[in-house]
């Protein structure tokens, strides 16, 4: 049975659009109250991130869940990766997270943790969508949920992100420029690396509500890329607006992304007989992080575009490292979701132990030339990928001609209305010109 509303990564859209509306939040949180509060006194904590539209959807929540007899702790404006080590910490029945996180300020979304702060299973996201198709009700008035403010919400984040790596460790003599996007990274994130010791310059830390991912952040590196080689520092940190995502700069003002990141923490783990199994990487992954990690008989596996998959890949396998090119990245031996801040420490502490720049510890990763373009399409047909006869033959045209030279990827967004288009090989001419062709030919099929 498909789903109507949730995508790889809850629900999300533009503010104002059905669903993200109001109206739709308020029936979401009597849905949600429902299915996974029903009769449990324990609360649903609620976090955010730094969106304008974050305020209306929070109490909109609020009072669908307390309708629903849900009790309710309001965390502010939280990463979330924090929502999921509070959910568990508060021993809540469930989190919510309020963010869109990468998009635009004009997107929102909801996205759900369970009370062990993992991804809700398709299961219970399906049960709460039949719960929505429900009429709207209220419990009686001796049975309506309360809703409380934990005040001390991010000094718990930031001493748990701390006790990730091991106790005594210093950054001291880190000189860093943090890139917090404007999102909800941009308190917890410096108090976190400045209380061990690194030297912090900041970017991206005056949200407006309005500015979040708004020419910064891990999804455009340009400006901490240009701060970084001016300032001398050391490294970049980059986050995404809610926090779940890494993206660091070396010294000499280079990206080093997810796929680098992985490679170093699974090596320095194995290296410390710390690594439990392999890594789980997507069908994005670069094929020079496979390439790398083979080098160093470290097992590699791919799973679909989506934290979920592969946090659902280790538990299966009972690893502990996976992630994807973006710097979403799963430390399951640190915490159970993916979560920046202890990302980026995990290298940190790397570099702090071993001396060596981030350049030396990413070297090992020799990326294969790679192009992605997004392909803007009519969100009603995006089915149409797969039954379109004309793309059919072009990705068979595509792949016949690269062989056994690269890979090729066509899928839809998960969290937006386009076709994705990746080819990956070892002629960055040859797959630039036929990335473009297929791109061409989507784009005559599937726009509006």
């Amino acid at each position: 049975m498909g789903k109507k509303y949730f995508g790889t990564d809850g629900i999300r859209g533009e503010v104002g659009t059905a669903p993200i509306t109001a109206d739709f939040m308020l029936r979401l949180g009597r849905a949600a109250g429902a299915v996974l509060a029903a009769g449990d006194p324990r609360a649903v904590v609620i976090g955010k991130d730094t969106r304008i539209s974050g305020y209306m959807f929070e109490s909109a929540l609020e009072a669908g869940l307390s309708a629903a007899g849900a009790n309710v702790a309001l965390l502010g404006p939280m990463p979330t990766p924090a929502v999921a080590y509070l959910t568990r910490t508060l021993y809540a029945c469930a989190g919510i997270v309020i963010s869109a996180s990468h998009n635009p300020f004009e997107d929102n979304g909801i996205k759900f943790f369970s009370e062990h702060g993992e991804k809700l299973d398709d299961e219970i996201e399906l049960a709460i969508e039949a719960e929505l198709e429900k009429p709207f009700s209220t419990v009686s008035s001796d049975q309506l949920g309360k809703a409380v403010r934990i005040e001390d919400a991010a000094g718990r984040y930031i001493e748990f992100c701390k006790a990730t790596i091991p106790y005594g460790t210093s950054l001291n003599g880190l000189n860093l420029v943090v890139d917090c996007a404007n999102g909800s990274t941009y308190r917890v994130g410096p108090a976190v690396l400045r209380e061990l010791g690194a030297s912090v310059y900041l970017l991206g830390n005056q949200p407006d509500g309005r500015n979040i991912n708004q020419a910064c952040g891990s999804t455009d590196t340009a400006a901490l890329q240009r701060e970084v080689v001016a300032r001398g520092v050391d490294v970049g940190v980059a986050f995404d607006g809610d926090g779940d995502r890494v993206v660091l700069v070396d010294a000499e003002g280079n990206a080093v992304d997810g796929d680098d990141l992985l490679y170093i923490i699974a090596s320095a783990r194995q290296e410390a007989g710390q690594l439990r199994g392999g890594v789980i990487g997507t069908v994005m992954s670069n094929l020079g992080l496979e390439v790398a990690l083979k080098r160093k008989g470290i097992p590699f596996q791919r799973t679909r575009v989506g934290d979920r998959y592969i946090h659902q890949a280790l538990v299966q396998q009972g690893w502990a490292i996976g992630g994807e090119t973006s710097g979403h990245i799963l430390c399951l031996d640190r915490t159970s979701t993916g979560d920046g801040i202890v990302s980026a420490l995990q290298v940190l502490e790397i570099m702090a132990q071993t001396g060596k720049s981030l350049a030396e510890l990413a070297a090992p990763v020799e990326k294969y030339p790679q192009i992605m373009i997004n392909v803007p399409i009519d969100a009603a047909r995006r089915g149409d990928l797969k039954r379109s006869e004309r793309i059919r033959a072009s990705l068979a045209k595509v792949e016949a001609e690269m062989q056994e030279r690269g890979r090729v990827i066509l899928r839809p967004s998960g969290t937006e209305p386009l076709i994705r288009v990746t080819l990956e090989g070892d002629d960055a001419a040859m797959i630039d010109r036929l990335a473009n062709e297929l791109a061409e030919v989507v784009r005559e099929e599937l726009s509006a």
